[in-house]
């Protein structure tokens, strides 16, 4: 099974960028539809964004459209997150997931539940 490591998070100011990144071992990538998802304090596990497995297809928040660019290498066993114009209410703990059993052209899932594999998450802090 796939193994994730998530990398890139930090503290920034509100208006800066932080690129994200997900490294993964073990199985090759382009098995898995990947997502990321967030988790402030205080509340539930959120869907940011999520790509298809040949990254085809995407899938963003709403509240992210725009400012948020998900990409995958699936030659590198990679996937990107490049997170643009930061608000404070972007952080959290940011956690890669990937999901096993979709079809190459399936649109990649917004519900926690269809991951079954996670990163240990990586924290963004935007200061306003």
């Amino acid at each position: 099974q796939v193994q994730l490591d998530e990398s890139g998070g930090g503290l920034v100011q509100t208006g800066e960028s932080l690129r994200l990144a997900c490294a993964a071992s073990r199985d090759p990538l382009n098995l898995y539809v990947m997502g990321w998802f967030r988790q402030a304090p205080g509340k539930d596990r959120e869907f940011v964004a999520a790509i298809s497995r040949w990254g085809r297809l995407t899938n963003y928040l709403d509240s992210v459209k725009g400012r948020f660019t998900i990409s995958r290498d699936n030659a590198k066993n990679t996937m990107s997150l490049q997170m643009n114009s930061l608000k404070p209410e972007d952080t959290g703990v940011y956690y890669c997931a990937a999901g096993s059993g979709f079809a190459a052209y399936t649109p990649p899932p917004d519900r926690a539940g269809e991951y079954a594999y996670w990163g240990q998450g990586t924290q963004v802090t935007v200061s306003s």
